[in-house]
């Protein structure tokens, strides 16, 4: 049987050696952590002592000197808390411009900087005379049908409209006139005095034209950005109460030329510098003109707008000059608004669906302008 004189235990050794707080390899280590052999444990250390503010009672710290503190004399003992400069206030809670607020704001600015006047707008109620009628649309026309337009039941008509123009507006539906054959029908009055609520802000356009013509002429451009109403079936573009952008330009000698360099210029300053015209009807508009614009994310041609000259059977009964022209264009301002902040349904920038986080998160709107 052969004798072995020493036999030298690695293991234990390497835990003396670890017991003894020494170092070992990492490879050692780790194949004593596999045997189960040692356990890793964490050790933490704290050592205490008196600092220069301690106190065996704690002493508030004061934030605020009051006249009880000067008038008793406590002042001189009490411990005031350092102001930190350099720290963020509280942040302020106030309203918030509603997306369509501030594209609207940007629109007025730029009919300003193009020597435009604002329309007064503020009634929403209309008469289908000024909405219809002394636009030289037909009394039969679709649109006037309940189900497109919001009559009222409570103050269904109105009484006053200056009777003399309401003649001359009668002559021309009925039997045209101004190089017009009008439509040769039986023009009602009592369908021209019913209220509704405006289709479209080209209402306010109709009066403020005639009373233009009631003095000695001179050119006037106008514009205006409201709310219209129509009773429409709600969906992903389509909404009952929405905004038209409406521009005119009232002079003498226009043409289809001035129109489309008139578009040019307004739709350059939204961003939009490539336009195409399509031909299209309007009942107060000869010739019309469909507007699109290529859009550079989707790729594609997007109608925005539509324009046209009015015609002289709506101008000539107001008693404007026979060589006066009016150029004038519209458009919503809730697809620019859509476009602009990337929001696909109508519902979610305009009515009661509307996020209240959109509102306050919305970026400020620029427009392309330089």
């Amino acid at each position: 049987m052969l004798q072995v004189q020493h036999v030298d235990d690695k293991v234990k050794d390497l835990l003396l050696q670890i017991q003894q707080g020494l170092d070992i390899a990492s490879d050692e280590i780790k194949a004593l952590k596999a045997r189960k052999l040692i356990v890793p444990q964490t050790w933490k250390g704290y050592s205490l002592k008196r600092g220069p503010n301690y106190a065996p009672k704690r002493k508030k710290v004061v934030t605020d000197l009051t006249r009880d503190n000067f008038q008793s004399g406590e002042w001189k003992e009490l411990e005031f808390k350092e102001y930190n400069y350099s720290a963020k206030g509280q942040p302020l809670e106030g309203g918030n411009l509603h997306p369509l607020l501030k594209v609207r704001a940007q629109l007025k600015q730029i009919f300003l900087c193009m020597g435009f006047e604002e329309m007064p707008t503020n009634n929403f109620v209309e008469s289908s005379f000024w909405n219809f009628d002394a636009l030289f649309q037909p009394q039969q026309h679709p649109a006037r049908d309940s189900h497109d337009t919001f009559f009222l039941e409570a103050r269904s008509t109105t009484k006053i409209l200056p009777e003399d123009y309401v003649l001359r507006v009668t002559q021309v539906h009925e039997s045209g006139g101004y190089g017009s054959r009008g439509y040769a029908y039986d023009w009602k009055r009592e369908e021209a005095n019913k209220n509704l609520l405006r289709t479209h802000t080209t209402s306010v356009s109709s009066r403020m034209l005639y009373q233009l013509a009631q003095k000695p002429f001179a050119p006037k451009k106008y514009f205006s950005i409201d709310r219209v109403f129509r009773n429409e079936a709600v969906d992903r573009t389509h909404l009952a109460e929405f905004h038209q952008i409406e521009g005119l330009v009232c002079d003498r000698g226009l043409t289809l030329c001035d129109l489309i360099g008139v578009l040019h210029d307004f739709f350059s300053r939204l961003g939009m510098t490539k336009l195409k015209f399509k031909p299209a009807y309007n009942p107060y508009t000869e010739p019309s003109m469909e507007i699109f614009s290529y859009h550079e994310g989707f790729k594609k041609w997007v109608e925005v707008g539509n324009s046209g000259m009015f015609r002289p059977e709506m101008l000539q009964p107001m008693g404007l000059p026979e060589d006066v022209q009016v150029i004038a264009w519209g458009l919503s301002l809730e697809r620019p608004t859509m476009i602009l902040y990337g929001i696909d349904s109508i519902r979610d920038l305009f009515g009661h669906k509307v996020d209240l986080g959109l509102i306050k998160k919305n970026p400020m709107c620029r427009l392309g302008i330089d």
